[in-house]
């Protein structure tokens, strides 16, 4: 019997995938209307629109090291699961009623929602995946297999999200978003009990503790801060980002914190350092990667022709390309990897993050043929976009699962923690870094009648005039980018040392 429990899943695998496939659905779904819902309902410009959703999906990666911490210490994974659920769907039927009261009192509802949403995310995100790990004894084979499959519920409820929530009016998807957190969330509470033991029937999870006043302030303190931090160019009339600094500011001062740290040998330093060059990389990829949710979306809408036999395809449907190509391409990557392994060709972790961000710049090389000689009301065919993110698909699956995996190999135990902290504070620097680049998109048909004069956007001097100069900025960036990553390729993998034994000693469990 313990043969066969031992060669499949047990039960709260897929307990736990269901749950998140509907967490995924309420936030991807809500990720690819909502710079729409910005544009075209509160009326915002969309260099305004771009930079709130750089904020937005900035600090998303940013609490759940305040949410990691709180369940460690007091509330539990459970609890946090179940709290962070809950705020996710507050946020998301408060973003229903910002759409339905518009330009009247809807971007102060759009903000309560918004700080539900990231808080509660911090919550929920770094709990659910925990919990998969402890499904299983240590050092269980079965592992890999299992977070593979995890991996695919959320790729499942990133694909059908945008198809639902962007075939209706705005406040309709975002209450879509919203129930379907609720499903997951219900669903959680019901069967957590049953499911979620371990194979001898130990119930899984951290146990919960009493929260002290220190944490309860922590934690009303963090949602003030955030609300007032989303808010503050509204609430002062600034122009002054304070978001830009706070997160950038934390991606410079984690470094120094760390490097200062006499304890670490000069192994440990060098390990340290590859960590945070890579880091500083991905800003790039996925500063551009990002794009799907802003500037790429507001394309879609307004520059890409959508008409299928008659019939108009929401924009914002292009946003289930990606996650469908991961789940085709992902298995063939995979062997890909291992062909190669097996003949000692495989490349080094630097240069499959190398490859990953020359096949973002290939991207924009695509859509940028497609846009030359545009004109402001012309529109390109759909195909162009769809290949577009095809690629960076590729890319992604180049890049994406080296990162933590990277962080956990590289990392002193005694400050694991820490550094994967700073790989999320990368990610949440790309995506307000993705915000900024989204500013910078060129006016297009239909955008003064709705936001007044525009004036064309610079970048370090350079003004863009038309899409093909925009996509040309990401070109230069990705494709630099790459290309000095991979001439620093040979001496980061030196500076890891030990690296490529570990993979091996993975690749034959």
């Amino acid at each position: 019997m313990d043969t066969i429990q031992k060669k499949g899943h047990p039960k709260g695998l897929y307990f736990l995938f269901f749950t998140e496939m509907w967490e995924r659905f309420s936030y991807y779904g809500m990720r690819a209307i909502f710079i729409l819902f910005m544009t075209k309902i509160l009326l915002m410009k969309d260099a305004d629109a771009s930079e709130i959703y750089g904020s937005y999906t900035g600090l998303v990666y940013l609490t759940p090291l305040l949410g990691g911490y709180l369940c460690d210490k007091f509330l539990g994974n459970r609890r946090s699961i179940v709290i962070g659920g809950l705020l996710m769907a507050i946020g998301q039927f408060f973003m229903f009623f910002s759409a339905s009261a518009g330009t009247n009192g809807g971007v102060t509802l759009m903000w309560i929602g918004l700080t539900s949403i990231i808080i509660g995310n911090g919550f929920f995100k770094p709990n659910i995946s925990t919990m998969v790990g402890q499904l299983y004894p240590a050092n269980d084979r079965r592992i890999d297999s299992a977070f593979t499959i995890f991996y695919m519920g959320i790729n499942l409820g990133a694909f059908f999200s945008p198809l639902v929530c962007g075939s209706m009016d705005f406040k309709w998807g975002f209450l879509a978003a919203g129930v379907g957190m609720l499903l997951g969330l219900v669903a959680f509470i019901l069967g957590q009990k049953k499911y979620l033991v371990s194979e001898d029937g130990k119930a899984i999870g951290l146990p919960v503790k009493k929260l002290d006043i220190k944490s309860i302030g922590m934690i009303i303190g963090s949602i003030a801060i955030i609300f007032f931090m989303l808010n503050f160019k509204q609430m002062f009339k600034s122009d002054i980002d304070i978001i830009s600094y706070f997160i950038y500011g934390a991606m410079v001062a984690m470094p120094i914190l760390i490097l200062t740290d006499k304890s670490l040998t000069k192994v440990e330093m060098q390990r340290i350092i590859v960590v945070f060059i890579l880091a500083f990389f991905v800003i790039f990829f996925w500063g551009a990667f990002e794009q799907a949710g802003a500037s790429l979306t507001l394309f879609a809408d307004r520059q890409t022709e959508r008409s299928l036999f008659g019939w108009e395809m929401p924009a914002s449907y292009f946003q289930s390309v990606n996650p469908l190509a991961v789940i085709i391409l992902a298995p063939i990557f995979s062997i890909i990897w291992g062909f190669l392994y097996i003949r000692k060709l495989e490349p080094s972790s630097p240069k499959k993050m190398a490859l990953g961000l020359a096949l973002v710049a290939l991207g924009y090389v695509v859509i940028a043929i497609a846009v030359k000689g545009l004109g402001i009301e012309d529109k390109v065919s759909m195909w162009w976009l769809i290949s577009l993110y095809i690629i960076h698909t590729m890319g992604e699956l180049c890049l994406s699962p080296i990162g933590l995996s990277m962080v956990s190999k590289l990392a002193p135990l005694r400050l694991s923690s820490l550094l994967m902290g700073t790989w999320f504070l990368a990610n949440a620097a790309a995506n307000k870094f993705a915000g900024t680049l989204s500013a910078l998109i060129p006016p297009t048909a239909g955008a003064e009648a709705t936001t007044g004069p525009v004036v064309n956007p610079s970048f370090l001097g350079y003004q863009i005039t038309n899409l093909y100069e925009f996509f040309m900025v990401f070109i230069v960036m990705t494709g630099a980018a790459a290309a000095i990553l991979f001439v620093l390729s040979s001496w980061l993998q030196k500076m890891m040392h030990n690296d490529k034994l570990g993979m091996a000693e993975e690749l034959a469990k």
